[in-house]
């Protein structure tokens, strides 16, 4: 961290963080639903509650801000999958065959 800190880094860093972590809820979103449906919205109620504990705990500001943007991104992934739901019936996407017993 104090080469971040020497460097002056700090932004860029926490854009770069921002970003991927952006980029991956993306994917989960669309893979949640499509695996569990609607109902993986808790899963991201969860993390998202966790990730705003873990940014008030942590001291270190690049890592609190790491963790704040896990869980608006957690807590915005929520409204995505049903919006995701609304986008599979209109065939944007595959929705999941059941297997058949």
């Amino acid at each position: 961290m104090e080469f971040i800190d020497s460097y002056n880094l700090s932004g860029l860093v926490i854009g770069l963080v921002t970003f991927l972590i952006i980029g991956l809820f993306h994917p989960l979103v669309i893979k949640g639903e499509y695996y569990f449906g609607v109902k993986i919205w808790w899963v991201f109620a969860i993390l998202g509650l966790l990730g705003c504990v873990a940014s008030i705990m942590l001291d270190n500001l690049i890592l609190s801000v790491m963790m704040g943007v896990v869980a608006f991104s957690s807590f915005w992934s929520i409204g995505e999958v049903f919006e995701q739901r609304k986008r599979v019936e209109k065939g944007w996407f595959p929705k999941r065959q059941k297997p058949e017993k």
